[in-house]
């Protein structure tokens, strides 16, 4: 799990192996995220810039507006959660990237998505 907060902006990630979607050479794994403005300022999350990396030290960059088809908008105390999946062709590796968020008034900053592992339990035995 990772958890990171950039201008009140919390971002909360777990990642699961998912075994049944899994086979040799291709590892899914799915990954939860909740976005929290723990701020005082409404934002809205428009872009998302993820890297993924492997156990080779193969970087895939993935680059698109929004989240799973979402532009969420939101308020003071308000969350978003969504969950989506990324696959390695290695046992484990790490996600992390960041969100461009936009306030009401124009001004936008990136919100930090902190590190987190993708792991095949006993892999790293």
């Amino acid at each position: 799990m990772s958890t990171a907060v950039t201008e009140g902006i919390e971002v909360t990630v777990r990642s699961t192996f998912r075994p049944e979607r899994s086979e040799p050479g291709r590892f899914l794994f799915s990954y939860s995220v909740r976005v929290a403005n723990r701020g005082e300022v409404p934002a809205q999350l428009v872009s998302r810039h993820w890297i993924i990396v492997d156990a080779n030290g193969e970087r895939e960059e993935v680059v698109g507006d929004g989240v799973v088809g979402q532009q969420p908008h939101l308020e003071p105390g308000e969350h978003f959660e969504y969950t989506s999946f990324c696959v390695l062709k290695t046992p484990h590796g790490s996600m992390r990237g960041t969100y461009r968020m936009v306030r009401d008034d124009g001004r936008s900053f990136d919100a930090t998505i902190a590190p987190f592992p993708l792991v095949v339990p006993g892999s790293l035995n």
